[in-house]
């Protein structure tokens, strides 16, 4: 394992690809990613994610309704926002790409979940797909929680300098590392060393070179080593400023 920690602020831990939870963790492990927060989606989701805390050193969950699980209604993940290892509210926010729950219920859930965010002292983390307008209005509206998180950031440059000036760190995910997304690197390069953070989104969008195949969060490593080379930083100055980041904007996290 290197010396060097990193973080992935955000992945699934799902026994998917042929590995178990255990090994996935552990290959994380053996490639410096000592910190992982595992993202809930909904209640059977949060669950899970809060026993993987559990069982794992280094692991962090959050309690969220997604987006295409707001139909199910936010009441559903409240009793488990007390457990110890929740660090964050999320992934919560706006998904008009795919509707698999109605626009205004969306809308209603994302409320009523930055609300719980401003309640119970915890960060956000947003999730937005076709739908930034509206997710600007509602954070507006109901007040951007102290720490807010857009998570795999997949904005232009406009849209990273409203987050920003919402006081948002912007989460880069393995898109970044896709040659074909040009505004997205526009906007890493116009993001603050101080507001980058790095994630996976396992077992999703996997970064290049292992596109196509099943994400791991030991692969932030290479979204950590594009983001060095789009902003011409050195790689290390990018990797302590990504651990840094995450364990301001989720306290309690640690590598």
């Amino acid at each position: 394992m290197t010396s060097q920690p990193y973080i992935d602020s955000h992945c699934h831990l799902y026994e998917k690809g042929g590995m178990t939870v255990d090994e996935i963790v552990a290959q994380a492990r053996d490639a410096g990613v000592t910190g992982m927060i595992t993202i809930g989606c909904d209640a059977a989701s949060t669950a899970e994610a809060i026993e993987m805390a559990t069982r794992f050193d280094g692991v962090f969950a959050t309690v969220g309704l997604h987006p295409h699980e707001a139909r199910l209604g936010v009441d559903t993940i409240v009793p488990l926002l007390d457990d110890p290892h929740v660090v964050a509210i999320g992934e919560a926010g706006l998904d008009y790409h795919y509707d698999h729950s109605p626009r205004d219920t969306q809308r209603e859930v994302f409320a009523a979940q930055i609300q719980l965010a401003h309640q119970r002292g915890l960060p956000l983390i947003v999730h937005t797909r076709e739908a930034w307008d509206d997710t600007f209005d509602i954070l507006r509206a109901e007040g951007v929680p102290e720490r807010t998180v857009f998570h795999c950031f997949t904005g232009e440059t406009n849209e990273a300098r409203t987050c920003l000036d919402m006081g948002a760190w912007l989460s880069f995910s393995g898109i970044v590392t896709f040659a074909n997304a040009t505004a997205l690197h526009d906007a890493a390069r116009l993001c603050p060393t101080d507001r980058m953070l790095a994630e996976t989104d396992s077992p999703y969008l996997a970064p290049v070179p292992h596109r196509g195949s099943t994400n791991r969060p030991a692969f932030v490593t290479h979204v950590v080593a594009a983001l060095a080379v789009l902003r011409d930083q050195p790689l290390d100055e990018v990797r302590a400023a990504t651990v840094a980041n995450a364990c301001l904007a989720f306290p309690g996290v640690r590598p």
